[in-house]
């Protein structure tokens, strides 16, 4: 069985495959109770990010992950969007809303994981 961090690895592979940019993958689990990993890509549109998502559902189907909430963040659904897999959290955000919310900054506390070396 596949440890949450290799699925978090995983994922973030998958977001990179399908063309989301600038893919972070942040270990979090230090810093809260509610989830250890953040990935994150900057998506180019909204079917872009719908592209993701389909991919992400398909993955956690074969994976034993439950989807606990997606949200758009942003009424039209083109800046951000987040999908909850419970231990991991993806977070697909535009140029405009990965800039203005800098999550990687916020959670500088959070150690970076180099996913292309796993």
């Amino acid at each position: 069985m596949k440890t949450t961090e290799q699925k978090a690895v995983e994922l973030s592979q998958l977001m990179e495959d399908g063309k989301g940019k600038d893919v972070v993958l942040l270990d979090i689990s230090e810093l809260n109770s509610w989830t250890d990993y953040f990935v994150i890509a900057t998506i180019t549109s909204s079917a872009h990010s719908q592209g993701l998502y389909k991919q992400a559902r398909d993955y956690a189907k074969d994976n034993d992950l439950e989807i606990h909430l997606t949200n758009k963040k942003i009424s039209d659904g083109d800046d951000w969007n987040l999908i909850d897999f419970g231990p991991l959290v993806i977070h697909l955000m535009s140029d405009k809303a990965r800039e203005f919310y800098d999550l990687e900054k916020l959670w500088h506390a959070g150690k970076i994981i180099d996913f292309h070396s796993k």
